[in-house]
């Protein structure tokens, strides 16, 4: 590919391929999966999504920092995705919420961009070769011995078989009742929640957690590692399964024995991306890696049991593997793109799940109803003589 004059950042690929850009944000280096996201907004909440912990993002949408950066984007309380890939140099921040360019914020939070590149050719590249494993280097003097950042590619494990949901999640329990963000007034209180509900945070996006107080709920986070009795003793009305990054196989070897005592209590249970593979697990079916995963704003999924069609947000490098479902498990959601499960309900039980993010950070909300059907089955098993 042509390289820009004056490079002053580098990708280097396992496979012996570097790739020049100019680079921006944080200067060093940074190794991980690379995965290409295909949302046309939100490249912020993207960036703080810790479903993106040890994954570089290459963004296929051309103008990525008109809208500069601002404290209420912010997913979690630092970006998880080691870097960016973009096809120019950030644009200047037009927009009335902005705080501070992007670039300025990339600094802030230690994070390495590389602009300049051919983001078509490098999409093609991880659709026909699968997500690489690859360095991004930012060197304002363009000195860069490529051979060792070759290595330093070819030296990283990969996702596969990593526990990363214990780096991202909450250190300890808290509370939550902020509401979802609305003009004029910002972000809002819920002061009447109607259901006690444990949200287990696998990576949890802050958006989630703002859907359901949204939708009603009183919720009472906890660490991944929370155990059934942990989850018991707040004595909720239902429970939630967030997001998270990693090999859902590595989680699940504590998450899903957790997740089965909790189903043999016939609460209501809701999972979202890695928390729906946690229940597909602790169901007894299987999941595996993808080679290229889902990462975007414009995944159309299909409801089977309606037909419907919604275009949702996606993020996730593993699927659950719907050959795998026992009996008794039955898939209501599938991908119109590669057919793969988008979602699992547990038959006759308040059990379910879905692949997509209903939050819509960043995203359609198609899905969005979702929360609402998780409250609406809590009021149903509460109100069972």
């Amino acid at each position: 590919m042509t390289s820009p004059q004056n490079p002053t950042a580098c990708i280097a690929f396992a496979d012996g391929e570097v790739w020049h850009g100019v680079g921006f944000g944080a200067i060093g280096e940074a190794s991980g999966e690379l995965c290409f996201n295909t949302a046309m907004s939100g490249y912020q909440e993207i960036m703080t999504d810790p479903s993106y912990a040890g994954q570089i993002v290459a963004f296929t949408f051309p103008h990525i920092g008109n809208v500069g950066a601002n404290p209420e984007d912010d997913e979690a309380n630092t970006p998880f995705a080691l870097g960016m890939i973009t096809r120019f140099d950030p644009t200047s921040p037009s927009n009335w919420r902005a705080a501070q360019p992007l670039s300025e914020w990339l600094i802030a939070q230690g994070r390495i961009g590389v602009g300049g590149v051919d983001t078509r050719r490098l999409t093609r590249k991880i659709r026909e070769q699968g997500a690489p494993h690859a360095v991004i280097a930012h060197a304002p003097d363009g000195a860069f011995d490529t051979d060792a950042l070759i290595q330093k590619a070819r030296d990283f494990s990969g996702l596969e078989g990593l526990d990363l949901a214990q780096q991202v999640t909450a250190a300890q329990s808290y509370r939550w009742d902020e509401t979802r963000w609305a003009w004029p007034e910002g972000y809002g209180r819920q002061e009447a929640p109607r259901r006690r509900v444990v949200a287990v945070d696998y990576g949890a996006k802050r958006n989630i957690l703002r859907c359901l107080a949204s939708a009603g709920c009183d919720i009472t986070v906890l660490p991944a590692q929370a155990t059934a009795q942990d989850v018991l003793a707040r004595e909720p009305e239902g429970v939630f399964l967030s997001n998270g990054p990693g090999d859902p196989a590595a989680t699940g070897e504590y998450a899903a024995p957790m997740i089965k005592a909790l189903i043999e209590k016939d609460l209501p249970i809701f999972g979202i991306c890695l928390g729906h593979q946690m229940l597909a697990l602790a169901l007894g079916a299987q999941t595996r890696k993808m080679a290229f995963g889902h990462h975007g704003a414009n995944h159309p999924v299909k409801e089977i049991a309606t037909g419907k069609v919604e275009i949702t947000s996606m993020n996730h490098g593993f699927t659950v593997d719907a050959d795998t479902l026992p009996a008794g498990v039955v898939e209501t959601h599938v991908s119109l793109f590669d057919g793969t499960n988008c979602g699992i309900q547990l038959e006759g039980r308040p059990v379910f799940s879905v692949q997509q993010h209903p939050e819509a950070s960043p995203g359609p909300q198609d899905s969005y109803y979702m929360f609402e059907r998780f409250v609406a089955k809590m009021d149903d098993v509460a109100t069972k003589p």
